[in-house]
């Protein structure tokens, strides 16, 4: 893909619990859908909040290992593998997009792919034949600063790099087991006010979404899984508008609706 071709789409995805992998519920095969879409594409840049580190970091690593940085979960998720190669040469690319926009960048050799990279890859490019690289978070990015590393990202899909912001709509990680399993109404409310804010590309209300959102800090206790629908959003291309996708809940409180910006209608 060249500069002259349609831009590689942007996403905010839910990864819910690392059981995503297992248990793809509704979002899974949308994924998949979705994941057919982007053979043009040249690589998948990532953006986790299971990366965090001072200043913005880019894996420059050739074979990236599969990252099991969870526990306490079924046996059979240690043993899943996400076998994509790296891409140095766009993530060096990405490195200097960064660092031109006024970021603080470090190249790691040898990172792997956490697990809110390779779960919701699994779903949408189940082969792992894109090669695919991560970006860091920084410690200290707010909901701002997070929107701005979107914006410093766009470029880079003009170039073919799909820019896919892993998170949770949701993520109370205390209250997982303490329901019956159906969807909790703080959930659905918080959900439902994010829907309407992005679809309304209402970027002000989603930068300010602790004092404005209903159950802000139940539904997001910490903001590290919030972040990356704002890297999203700073994403998209002028014009563009977020398709919604829905994910479900899953263990009652984690939402999983996600979205999409520039995929073929």
């Amino acid at each position: 893909m060249t500069s002259t071709t349609t831009a590689a789409p942007a996403f905010f995805i839910s990864h819910g619990a690392p059981t995503f992998a297992i248990e793809p519920g509704i979002l899974g095969p949308a994924l998949r859908a979705m994941g057919q879409q982007l053979s043009g594409a040249r690589a998948v840049l990532v953006v986790s909040p299971h990366w965090q580190t001072r200043g913005v970091s880019v894996m420059i690593t050739e074979k990236p290992p599969t990252v099991h940085d969870f526990g306490g979960f079924p046996a059979e998720l240690y043993e899943l593998r996400y076998p994509a190669q790296g891409q140095p040469a766009l993530a060096g690319e990405a490195a200097r997009v960064l660092a031109e926009a006024g970021w603080s960048v470090n190249l790691e050799v040898r990172r792997g792919l956490d697990h809110g990279a390779w779960v919701p890859l699994m779903h949408m490019l189940p082969a792992a034949n894109m090669p695919v690289f991560q970006v860091s978070m920084p410690h200290d990015l707010d909901a701002a600063g997070a929107f701005r590393l979107g914006q410093s990202l766009a470029p880079l899909r003009q170039q073919g790099v799909v820019i896919l912001a892993s998170g949770s709509m949701t993520h109370n990680l205390h209250e997982i087991f303490n329901g019956d399993g159906r969807p909790d109404a703080y959930a659905l409310e918080f959900a439902h006010w994010v829907r309407n804010a992005v679809t309304g590309n209402n970027t002000q209300s989603l930068v300010d979404y602790r004092r404005l959102a209903p159950h802000a800090q139940r539904a997001h206790p910490t903001d590290e899984h919030f972040l990356p629908l704002l890297v999203a959003m700073g994403a998209q291309a002028p014009g563009e508008t977020a398709q919604y996708v829905n994910g479900g809940v899953t263990f009652g409180v984690l939402s999983m609706d996600s979205y999409a910006w520039g995929l073929p209608s």
